[in-house]
C-alpha cells in the first residue's frame, strides 16, 4: 500500500458509522477495537435552526435496537484499520507521491476526490461547484451531552453536531453562498466566519461555535459516480469512484462497502477481470442510490418561506404519529450487509 501522507496523523475530524460498515468491521475481527475508540448514537434529531425547536426525530433503539450506529474521530479509526492492515502482513510505505501509475497485475486506486486511477479509467471530469460550503470544527463534549445527532436546519444553511469519544463534539456546518472553496477540507478559516454564517442560530448552537479555536473549510463539488471502475488490472473505490456530498454521512461508510466487495469478489472469482466486473455491478447501483440520496438532503435541509414551514409541518405529524415511517425512508441504506454477496 502505497500513502501520500508521512503519517496516519490527526486528519479530518469526525466520521459516523452505521451499521452497515460496521458489518465489515466485524466481518474483519475489527469491531472490538472500533467499539472502544468511537460512541454510540441512538439517533438523529431535526431541529429548526432558529430557535432551535424539535422538528422530528429518527430513533435508532427503537427501530433497530440490535444495530450499532457509532461517531468516531477519523484518525483512531484509521488507527484501527492500520493496525489491522500490518497485522495481516500488508506492507504500507508513507510518504509516497504517486505521479505515474505503477505497472502492477493488481492496482487498486483509493486515491480520493482527485483520483489519478479513476482519470485513467474514465478521462477528466467536471465536478461543479455546489455553491455550498462546509466547515469542520471540533470542541470540548459538555456534561451531558445526549448520545444522538442532532441536525439544525435554517434558510440556504445547516449544523450537525455529534459526540465523539474522547469528550469530543463534531461540528459540521454547511451555507449555500456563491464564493468559491476549493475542494479541500485541510483549509483553514477564520471561526469568525463560520460564527457570521450562523449568527441567526438559537438553541445550543451559539454556545458550541463560541468554543470554535480552530476549523477547516471545503467547497462542496457535485460529481458524477463513475462509469467505469476497473479496466481488468485497475480499479477504484470509495471517493475515488463516488464522491458523495456530506448530507447522508455515508461517504466513509461506502469506502468501507466497496473495500469489502472487491476483496471478497477477488477471492471467489479465479478470473481477475471477471471478479472486477462482478464488483463494479455489484457496487456501483448503490453508490448511484446513496449519491443521489444526499445530494436530495442538500435541498430539504434548506428550505426557507412556506415551503421550509410546510416541510417542518408535515416532519413533526409524522415523527409523531408514524415515527417508523420517517426511519424507514432511509432503513435501506442502514440495513444493507455487503459481506452478503448477491
Amino acid at each position: 500500500m502505497l500513502e501520500r501522507a508521512g503519517a496516519f496523523r490527526e486528519v479530518g475530524a469526525g466520521i459516523q458509522v452505521s451499521p452497515n460498515a460496521g458489518r465489515v468491521l466485524d466481518a474483519l475481527d475489527v469491531g472490538a477495537a472500533f467499539a472502544a475508540i468511537s460512541a454510540p448514537s441512538h439517533g438523529v434529531e431535526l431541529r429548526d435552526g432558529s430557535g432551535g425547536a424539535l422538528v422530528a426525530r429518527l430513533d435508532y433503539t427503537r427501530h433497530r435496537p440490535d444495530a450499532r450506529f457509532r461517531a468516531v474521530h477519523r484518525a483512531r479509526l484509521l488507527d484501527v484499520l492500520e493496525a489491522a492492515a500490518r497485522k495481516a502482513g500488508a506492507t504500507i510505505r508513507l510518504g509516497e507521491h504517486v505521479t505515474d501509475l505503477p505497472d502492477a497485475p493488481l492496482l487498486i486506486g483509493a486515491d480520493g476526490l482527485h483520483s489519478r486511477v479513476r482519470t485513467a479509467l474514465n478521462g477528466p471530469e467536471r465536478p461543479f461547484f455546489t455553491r455550498q460550503v462546509a466547515w469542520r470544527a471540533l470542541i470540548p463534549l459538555e456534561d451531558g451531552g445526549a448520545p444522538l445527532s442532532q441536525l439544525f436546519m435554517g434558510p440556504g444553511r445547516h449544523l450537525v453536531s455529534y459526540p465523539l469519544a474522547g469528550r469530543l463534539r463534531n461540528i459540521v456546518a454547511v451555507e449555500e453562498r456563491e464564493a468559491w472553496a476549493a475542494e479541500d477540507w485541510s483549509q483553514p478559516d477564520d471561526p469568525a466566519n463560520l460564527h457570521a454564517a450562523f449568527a441567526g442560530f438559537g438553541g445550543p448552537v451559539p454556545g458550541w461555535l463560541e468554543q470554535v479555536e480552530t476549523c477547516g473549510i471545503w467547497g462542496l463539488f457535485r460529481h458524477e459516480v463513475a462509469g467505469r471502475w476497473h479496466d481488468g488490472t485497475r480499479a477504484i473505490l470509495g471517493d475515488a469512484a463516488h464522491p458523495t456530498l456530506p448530507f447522508l454521512a455515508q461517504g466513509a461508510c461506502m469506502a468501507i462497502e466497496d473495500a469489502w466487495v472487491l476483496a471478497a469478489c477477488l477471492d471467489a472469482e479465479p478470473e481477475q477481470e471477471t471478479a472486477l466486473a462482478r464488483y463494479q455491478a455489484l457496487r456501483r447501483p448503490r453508490a448511484v442510490r446513496v449519491v443521489d440520496a444526499a445530494t436530495a438532503n442538500a435541498r430539504n435541509y434548506h428550505l426557507d418561506g412556506l415551503p421550509k414551514h410546510a416541510a417542518h409541518a408535515a416532519l413533526r405529524l409524522a415523527s409523531a404519529a408514524a415515527p417508523g415511517v420517517l426511519f424507514h425512508r432511509v432503513a435501506w441504506v442502514f440495513d444493507h450487509d455487503p459481506t452478503r454477496l448477491s
